[in-house]
This record gives C-alpha cells, structure tokens and sequence, in this order.
C-alpha cells in the first residue's frame, strides 16, 4: 500500500473510532462521568508510555514538563482537553449526544475564528459566510429551544482553545499529550481514592466505585485508554501522509457518525429546530471547505510553479558555470 493509501486508511479509522465512541460511553452510563474520566486519563497514560516506551522516546516527556512556558502551555491543554472530554462524557451519558454532534461540527469554524483572533489570519469573504451562518445556527436553536446549546459552544470552544495551544507545541503529538494526562493523573487518582475510601460523588450525586466490583465494567474503563490513544496515533500517521484539505475534509466523518448514532441508536430527539439548524451548520462548512480546498489547490499549483521556476534556474546556472 502506497503512503497516501496508508494516509487515508489511518484518516478514517481514527474518525470511525471517534464517531462510534459514543457508543462505547453509553455502556458506561451507570458509571458516574467523573469516574470515566478519572479512568480515561490514567489507561490513555498506561497506553501512551508503553507507544513511548516501545518507540524509547519516553525521556523527552519529563522534558516537556521541566521548561517552564512549556509547563503553562500544557497545564492549559490540559485544563481545555479535559473540560471537553468530561463534557463529551456527560453529554453521552444524559441523552445530549446531538449537541455533542453540533459542537464538533461547529469547532472547524471555531478554528477560524481563533485563526483570525490570535494569529492575523485573513477572514475572507467564504469564511465569513461560514461563521455567519454557524451564528445562526445557534441563535435559531437558543430561540427555537428556549436554552443556548451550552454543550455544543463548551465543545466547540474548549478544544478550539486546546488547539490553539497545540500549535504551539514543541514537542510531537504523542509526547506533548502524554504530558497533558501525566498533569492531570494525580488528581484523577485522588479523585478515584475518594470515591472508593470516601465515598465521594460528582455532579451526578452518585458513587458507585465501578472499578474492581465488575469484571465487564473494569475491562471497558480499561479500554478507554487505547480508544483515546490509538485514534489519536492514527491521526497523527495520517497527517504526515495526506494533504491537510484531505485531512479536513475526512475529519467531519466524526461529528457526523456521532449524529446518526445519536439518532438513530441512541433514538435522542430531532426537533424541527435542530431540523434547520443543522442544514445551515452542514452548509457553513461546504463553503468553509470549498473554501479550503481552492485554498489548498492555489497553494499547490504556486508552490509547483516556484519549484519549475527554481528547476529552470538552476539549469541556467549549471550550464554556465559549465562553460570557460
């Protein structure tokens, strides 16, 4: 299989997994969502270290870790990419995986936003269309609801900021996010001692201490942390491998899997609110892709040209330099 064709297959693993997940904490609804996530990052650094561990690169996490801005910039990946995973968790678990849906549908937007907002990115006229549009979205179901889509925006925005922090990550993927889950596993082993020693409960008011009492519950809070892991290793193959449009384009396979399950397994209400917010959500990102894509083309044909342009030149200078 050439790289491209390793690209895409590791593209639509990484979404196919991420898209089904619901489904994976909809089996753990019993489970309170504190306690998912308590679990979620301990297994997900089990799982990161021995990946490291295999690849002997797991010295350069302390690394990560001793320099000081390095340190800030993880303590907030970390903060955003937990607030999103807990919220992702909660939302499965109350019957709210539409709005979970929506709000990775919304997050390219959200990146654009950030783009323009925090590195001078050029807001042309597609892309604010895009946003326009999503702005209406929202406004139609805060209306229409009578509530904003708080979990929607918290989803979108938490890890548009995780991703604006990640742009500025040194460190590789693998390693800066095994760095973000080491911060925060004291606390989530803290947090799990409490429950089961103290009986402590979270927002759900209950304490059940699922870990060691059931044989099927303990093995599916184990396997959270390859689901978190090994999605997020196969994106990172397929980046190296696929243009970044083709990379975008496939990653709304995610939000859009997440919807069909909440749907149609998950049989959560449609209502004729959602029924004309999504269609604008859906028609924001055709023109944010199309957008894209043109970008991505014209950017490619330049970069084609310059590259005949210095070919050229160079034979000029060599046949030259080739005569007395």
């Amino acid at each position: 299989m050439s790289d491209t064709g390793k690209g895409i297959a590791a593209i639509l693993a990484a979404n196919l997994i991420w898209g089904l997940s619901p489904i994976y904490y909809k089996m753990l609804a019993h489970v309170p969502p504190l306690e998912v996530l308590s679990h979620r990052t301990i297994w997900s650094l089990v799982f990161f270290g021995i990946v490291l561990l295999f690849q002997r690169r797991l010295a350069e996490v302390p690394g990560v870790l001793r320099n000081r801005r390095a340190l800030a910039q993880t303590a907030l990946a970390t903060a955003m990419i937990s607030i999103n995973w807990f919220l992702f968790i909660w939302s499965i678990q109350l019957g709210q995986a539409v709005q979970a849906s929506m709000g990775y549908y919304i997050f390219p937007l959200v990146t654009v936003l950030f783009g323009v907002l925090f590195f001078g990115e050029t807001l042309g006229r597609a892309k604010l269309v895009a946003i326009g549009l999503a702005v209406v979205a929202v406004t139609v179901l805060t209306v229409g609801l009578g509530r904003l889509p708080a979990v929607s925006l918290v989803l979108a925005f938490s890890f548009g900021i995780y991703s604006v922090v990640k742009k500025n990550t040194v460190a590789g993927p693998v390693v800066s996010v095994t760095a973000e889950v080491a911060l925060v596993v004291p606390l989530s082993l803290i947090w799990l001692w409490g429950v089961h020693n103290l009986g402590w409960t979270g927002v759900s008011g209950r304490n059940l201490a699922t870990f060691g009492h059931s044989l099927s519950d303990s093995l599916l809070l184990m396997l959270s942390g390859p689901l978190t892991a090994g999605p997020l290793i196969l994106f990172s193959l397929a980046s190296r491998r696929l243009n970044l449009s083709t990379v975008g384009l496939v990653q709304y396979l995610n939000p859009t899997l997440q919807f069909l399950v909440a749907v149609l397994v998950f049989a959560e209400p449609f209502t004729r609110w959602h029924a004309i917010a999504f269609p604008l959500i859906w028609a924001a990102l055709v023109v944010y892709t199309v957008q894209a894509l043109r970008h991505d083309r014209s950017s490619r044909r330049a970069a084609i040209s310059a590259g005949t342009s210095g070919t050229v030149e160079m034979n000029s200078l060599s046949d030259g330099s080739a005569k007395p």
